[in-house]
């Protein structure tokens, strides 16, 4: 079965069963997953039900799909994702975000725990993501390319829209939240980065640092879905403090900004 039938399969599958329609997507990243146990009217279903669909194995990744409402959209949740370090391919990391464009959600939120790179962060920031940089490695449109899907060389001069950046701005003044912005560099983990590396991803402009989201968001536009991108600073970067990571400070931090979390996706999604 081609990648494209595997992608449709899930696709319908989701469709028969009430998931169809969405006006958006959205992508939880680590620890983010209480904006899915919100949603009302929830029809959830694990990922291991679904056809096809990538396992999400890391702490902090839930594993389900919860389609849902928020103040009168209807949004599909995906509380975890797989990841490029587990040993998926990134087209199994990005098929997720294939289906969602193949059950036409115009709009697509990906969320991510991100380490802080620009030392005017503080520690539980949210920053909208202005553009990345992609240090995987590698890019989920290599191999054939299925026209069903996009073209062969899809732009990337817009990757996380302008419009929904403005949208997301707006939301967070109405809500009375301050939100940074930056660019968010992708790389494969699952160590965390050096400090030398650090220091080189300032010097290449990143603000904020994650293994996750790059190709999601790739993907997504390959399709012609819209997308807005945050990330949570859960911690700064190696080598910004005199102290050594660790996973747990990620889940820390996502526990105690859960709630301007939250809310600043439900404004987000109202003015969609």
């Amino acid at each position: 079965m081609s990648y494209f039938d595997r992608v449709s399969e899930a696709a319908e599958w989701l469709r028969g069963r009430g998931y169809g329609g969405a006006d958006v997507g959205v992508v939880l990243g680590s620890g983010l997953g209480d904006f899915a146990d919100g949603l009302a009217d929830a029809l959830a279903v694990p990922y291991h039900d679904i056809p096809h669909w990538p396992a999400a194995a890391v702490i902090g990744h839930a594993g389900r799909l919860v389609g849902g409402t928020v103040r009168g959209k209807r949004v599909l949740a995906l509380s975890g994702r797989a990841h490029f370090y587990e040993g998926h391919p990134l087209t199994t990391v990005a098929f997720a975000a294939r289906v969602l464009g193949t059950l036409r959600v115009p709009h697509l939120v990906l969320t991510n725990a991100a380490g802080g790179i620009n030392t005017k962060f503080s520690t539980g920031a949210l920053m909208i993501i202005d553009d990345h940089i992609n240090l995987l490695g590698s890019n989920p449109l290599v191999g054939g390319n299925d026209e069903r899907f996009g073209v062969r060389f899809p732009d990337m001069s817009e990757v996380y829209s302008r419009r929904l950046r403005a949208i997301a701005d707006r939301a967070a003044d109405a809500i009375g939240l301050q939100v940074e912005h930056g660019v968010y560099v992708a790389v494969h983990g699952p160590s965390y980065e050096t400090p030398a590396e650090i220091r080189a991803f300032r010097t290449l402009g990143a603000d904020a640092v994650g293994m996750s989201t790059v190709p999601e968001a790739i993907v997504a536009r390959h399709m012609g879905v819209e997308v807005l991108g945050i990330s949570c600073i859960t911690n700064m970067a190696a080598g910004v403090l005199p102290l050594p990571l660790h996973h747990d400070e990620v889940m820390e931090t996502t526990r105690r900004i859960r709630g301007q979390f939250i809310a600043l996706l439900e404004a987000v999604i109202e003015r969609l």
